[in-house]
């Protein structure tokens, strides 16, 4: 798997997946049922951030944005966002983004990373983020509308870089 920073014409395939993880409404609070220019931007980061996709025998099959988490003085703390296309979830793909991204964030200076917005009822990812050394600072209750099982906490995750 490569994993490159995205061109403009990458958009649509990852808009494929995006738009579908929107729609599923277990992970993103992001609006659901965005068109392809309107959901660019949402996804598509301007420096000093980027976007990178993760390439398999040819085909997008997840992508990654980051930059700071806030500007200013909070400057110095990156964070980021992840998407896998489902039919490519299991095989190592969100891992290897994360590893990515921590990478980067190294080689930008950052002096650590955040993420924001965690669902707490998405194991997958908290397990993920837990096992390349992010740890659970604080969970804000009830701040997510899960489709299944109502509302649920969202985590924010750090690691110190």
């Amino acid at each position: 798997m490569e994993i490159r920073q995205c061109t403009d014409k990458d958009w649509p395939a990852i808009f494929g997946f995006y738009s579908a993880t929107m729609k599923d409404g277990r992970s993103y609070a992001f609006p659901e049922g965005q068109g392809l220019e309107e959901a660019r931007p949402w996804w598509m980061e301007q420096p000093p951030g980027q976007t990178v996709a993760a390439v398999a025998a040819g085909e997008i099959v997840g992508s990654a944005k980051m930059g700071p988490n806030r500007p200013g003085r909070g400057g110095h703390i990156a964070t980021a966002s992840f998407l896998v296309d489902p039919r490519h979830q299991d095989q190592g793909v969100g891992r290897a983004l994360g590893e990515y991204v921590l990478g980067w964030a190294r080689s930008e200076g950052y002096r650590g990373i955040q993420f924001n917005a965690v669902v707490e009822t998405n194991l997958p990812a908290v397990h993920l983020w837990q096992s390349i050394g992010f740890q659970i600072i604080g969970t804000v209750p009830g701040a997510f509308d899960h489709p299944e099982h109502g509302l649920v906490g969202l985590h924010v995750m750090f690691q110190e870089l």
